[in-house]
């Protein structure tokens, strides 16, 4: 075998990592619509799925679930925030904390967002059991790469 057949393909198309970098990008241009209607943003989309499935919650916890530093959920709260979908207070046990809830308005975007994991399938012609089988192996990626990561470091 020589070097170049265990180093693997330079090749822009092989490479794993662009092929995701282009169906990430693709994805987000297919939710792009359906977040439109609801005047949300694919990253605030993503913050109201957290708050909507836990409910109240610091904002640590929030970024860690978002897989996010600090400095990028911040923004993304402030303009939630603004919008009236979510509020923001200091936690009366820890004044380090800050705690992160939907409001009423946010509650009534939830159930307008309950179409939108329907139509993005519908718009990708993808069926439940591919979308599954699909997230499955990119869940099972994203453990690899993490644990490849934490070893590099």
């Amino acid at each position: 075998m020589t070097n170049e057949e265990s180093d693997g393909s330079l090749l822009l198309d092989e490479q794993l990592c662009f092929a995701l970098y282009a169906a990430q990008r693709a994805v987000t241009a297919a939710y792009r619509p359906l977040l439109d209607d609801l005047g949300l943003t694919y990253p605030q989309y993503l913050v109201l799925l957290v708050l909507w499935e836990r409910g109240q919650t610091t904002v640590k916890e929030l970024a860690a679930a978002l897989r996010l530093d600090y400095g990028t959920v911040s923004p993304l709260l402030k303009r939630l925030e603004a919008a009236g979908l979510l509020r923001r207070e200091r936690s009366a046990r820890d004044e380090r904390s800050v705690l992160v809830a939907v409001t009423g308005r946010g509650e009534e975007l939830r159930e307008r967002a309950r179409r939108v994991p329907g139509a993005l399938l519908t718009a990708t012609g993808l069926d439940e059991a591919e979308a599954a089988r699909l997230r499955e192996e990119l869940w099972r990626l994203a453990r690899r790469a993490e644990s490849a990561a934490d070893r590099a470091r």
